[in-house]
């Protein structure tokens, strides 16, 4: 039987497109689909057991800027409802994008453009459409729209952002394949070095001998449908077109019984704000999840390159464009990996050395967004922690400049006549928290020290300090290292044999926050970005922390405008999003291909267990007697 939470099967979008083409008058074969994945039911109905197995497909009926949201329901082959949605812009779709690239290649204006640079074969332009933005020109009213840049590869294979193009910007109608303008800021040399990352490039070093990962036995992991079981985790695992991985219904076996920890687990979105403020960078900040899709741009991992072990994988099933079922095999990679010491202790006085090794199962996907590559890693620990851990590598987006010219300020040079400019990567989490049921609350945690005086006359005492956030606009809240700040997910109704109550303790990393002025457009676009932790009510349909249209949005949507009635946060059940990120001021390191950089959080339990839940995992057996 097919449980509620497992994603859409092929056969069930086919029929899921049929039932609304048939049913609803207003969709036929000829508009484009956005989406198709599980309407997932509520809490309130999976408890019930009685689920309506359902579709949500989002209809792209026309180029004006209106969406048809519809649900179907499988069950009873009706639909429930079919909604129009104003001024409304779906994420960017492959087809007209590609549309968008076969008219700037024909546009007269752009070709002109090249010849003045000297470029005469258009067959060795690159041309990358990017979302638009909001920036209150003409182009925008009543139109979906992408800005389009140029870049030259003399071969096929060459890494094009290693030549940009610089001063041509194109502005493209998506839906009538129509150019609407081209921006010509006059001829910057195109930088010379090829930019190469490939082996024939450079020589491989040769002492580098071979490391192998080996389960004689097989993984101790277990998958059933889309659920994961490991070392008393478990855990349901799908992949969504916009949110990418999701992870539902994340429980911990004790004492014959699975506690819930969180109903579900998924970057809503993620923004990537540019700091150049000149014309051809400045309206960069690419919302990657809402105007892209980090599931529709999963790839297909292999086998000891993106993982290394005992793997198994998941394909991840979803629609093309025309509704057709399309696959993505190996979406997500589903491994062991050794994580060193768990915990240790040599006892001098009894003669006595204890260790156990750490194990952490790890579920990751990697995205690759344009010139970037995003991979997203959860770590699941014996201990009863859970970590997300996001990979950032891929090329950075580039800029030409003339070297006879000053550097530009607003970017690093990474090469001859190359630069790439600073900018920011923000993600934000949907935490769907449920530490023992459903009602939860938010405490600050910061450890203060006391002044010095009578009470504390060494100097020497700190203590922590907890707030309970009780409303979510008081629940806006930014990292502060200095007070070594958490959070606690608190079920006060729930006591560990202590007398304490069970919570959940989000750890957070060094992380910024957005750099923009709150004012400007991405700054109002991407307010969750502007607060590394936010807390609201529950409300199955306040999933997307952007809103769920982005693309072209004027910022009305999302945690800025959802927070502001300031619901109450006592006795109900909570979402938690945190957003983190990083700041990339470019290095010459980073190129032509950037190491990878590291962002998460972790999720310690904290009085969920009376003691370490470690206990009773066994030595390793590579362990020596000394």
């Amino acid at each position: 039987m097919t449980h509620p939470l497992e994603p859409l099967t092929a056969d069930e979008i086919t029929r899921a497109v049929d039932i609304l083409r048939t049913h609803e008058p207003r969709v036929d074969p000829s508009m484009l689909v956005a989406r198709v994945v599980l309407d997932e039911p509520s809490k309130d109905a999976l408890r019930a057991g009685d689920v309506d197995r359902r579709a949500a497909i989002t209809i792209v009926p026309g180029p004006a800027p209106v969406l048809l949201e519809a649900v179907v329901s499988l069950t009873d082959g009706a639909v429930v409802r079919c909604d129009e949605i104003a001024d409304a812009r779906p994420a960017l779709l492959f087809e007209e994008s590609f549309n968008a690239i076969v008219a700037v290649m024909e546009d007269e204006k752009w070709q002109a453009a090249m010849r003045a640079r000297g470029i005469e074969d258009f067959s060795k332009v690159q041309l990358d459409p990017w979302p638009a933005g909001t920036f209150g020109i003409a182009h925008e009213t009543d139109r979906r729209i992408t800005r389009v840049l140029s870049y030259y590869r003399d071969e096929p294979q060459d890494n094009g952002y290693a030549r940009p193009i610089e001063g041509v910007l194109v502005f493209v109608d998506l839906a009538t394949g129509e150019v609407l303008e081209v921006l010509d800021e006059g001829v910057v040399p195109v930088p010379p070095d090829a930019g190469s990352y490939f082996p024939a490039d450079h020589a491989p070093r040769t002492d580098l001998r071979a490391l192998d990962i080996t389960q004689p036995d097989g993984p101790s992991f277990t998958i059933d449908g889309n659920l994961v079981q490991w070392q008393r985790w478990s855990v349901r695992v799908s992949m969504d077109p916009y949110e990418g991985l999701v992870l539902h219904t994340i429980g911990y076996e004790d004492g014959g019984r699975v506690r819930p920890i969180a109903h579900r687990a998924a970057v809503s979105e993620m923004v990537v704000p540019y700091g150049d403020p000149g014309p051809l960078h400045g309206w960069k900040n690419a919302f990657d999840a809402g105007e892209w899709g980090l599931g529709r741009m999963a790839n297909s991992l292999t086998l000891g390159c993106d993982c290394l072990g005992e793997i198994r994988y998941l394909d991840a099933v979803m629609a093309d464009e025309h509704g057709n079922p399309m696959t993505i095999a190996n979406a997500v990679c589903i491994h062991e990996e050794d994580y060193g010491i768990l915990w240790k202790h040599q006892d001098l006085h009894g003669g006595t050395t204890e260790v156990r090794r750490s194990r952490r199962l790890v579920i990751s996907s990697i995205a690759t967004v344009g010139n970037y590559e995003y991979g997203f890693y959860w770590y699941f620990y014996l201990d009863g922690s859970l970590q997300l851990e996001v990979k950032l590598t891929g090329i950075m987006s580039t800029m030409a400049f003339d070297p006879s010219n000053d550097a530009p300020a607003y970017a690093t040079v990474v090469a001859p006549g190359l630069a790439a400019p600073h900018h920011q990567h923000m993600f934000c989490v949907r935490l769907d928290m449920d530490v023992d049921g459903d009602v939860n609350e938010v405490h600050e945690v910061d450890v203060v020290a006391d002044a010095a005086g009578p009470d504390n006359p060494m100097g020497n005492a700190f203590r922590p300090v907890v707030t309970r956030l009780t409303n979510e606009r008081d629940a806006q809240r930014v990292v502060d290292p200095s007070c070594s700040r958490t959070w606690k997910i608190v079920n006060p109704s729930v006591r560990n044999g202590l007398g304490q109550p069970v919570a959940y303790k989000l750890v957070p990393g060094s992380t910024p926050t957005l750099l923009a002025d709150p004012t400007s457009s991405v700054g109002r676009r991407a307010a969750f970005a502007t607060r590394n932790l936010w807390v609201t009510p529950y409300d199955p349909a306040q999933r997307r922390a952007a809103g769920d249209h982005p693309n072209q949005s004027s910022g009305t949507d999302g945690l800025g405008a959802w927070t502001a009635a300031g619901r109450s946060l006592e006795d109900t059940d909570v979402v938690v999003w945190y957003t983190f990120g990083v700041t990339h001021v470019p290095r010459p390191e980073d190129w032509p291909v950037m190491p990878v950089e590291y962002a998460g959080f972790h999720l310690v339990p904290f009085g969920f267990f009376d003691r370490n839940p470690a206990l009773d995992v066994p030595p390793s057996s590579h362990c020596e007697s000394p």
